[in-house]
């Protein structure tokens, strides 16, 4: 069935849904999870000279906010003993990131959590998810 599954974190309580259901999955295929978290780019400007944080700053605090997300899964993939994979990766898109890493990987099935958002709401705010749906070739479960 799946072999290696991917699942993205973004620390909120909505992806600790999609992570419970992605290892629990992993652990009855046996199969081996990937997860990652994006890191936003520096907001770089014609005015960077004045920015508040200096870009090393910037890219320090992005990397530990990302690792401490990915690091949250393996710990929780430890205690399954499901292997587990972890990167972090910095991408303007979230979704875009993504997809390019379940390719990388050669990952068979995303893991996802979704808001429910419905109408006009979910056309206005889009979602990370969504977008993963409309442009991957790759299988995707959808918690909600």
């Amino acid at each position: 069935m799946f072999k290696r599954i991917l699942v993205p974190t973004d620390g909120s309580d909505i992806t600790a849904k999609a992570i419970d259901t992605a290892i629990a999955l992993a652990k009855s295929v046996n199969a081996q999870l990937y997860t990652i978290s994006a890191k936003e780019p520096f907001p770089y400007s014609a005015i960077s000279e004045m920015q508040p944080t200096p870009p090393q700053e910037f890219f320090d605090a992005q990397e530990r906010i990302a690792s401490q997300r990915v690091q949250a899964v393996v710990k929780l993939c430890e205690a399954a003993g499901v292997p587990c994979q972890a990167h972090t990766v910095e991408a303007l898109h979230p979704w875009e990131a993504i997809i390019d890493h379940a390719k990388r990987m050669e990952c068979d099935l995303l893991v996802m959590a979704s808001h429910g958002r419905r109408g006009v709401s979910a056309l206005l705010l889009g979602s990370e998810t969504q977008k993963v749906l409309t442009h991957t070739k790759v299988p995707v479960l959808v918690v909600r």
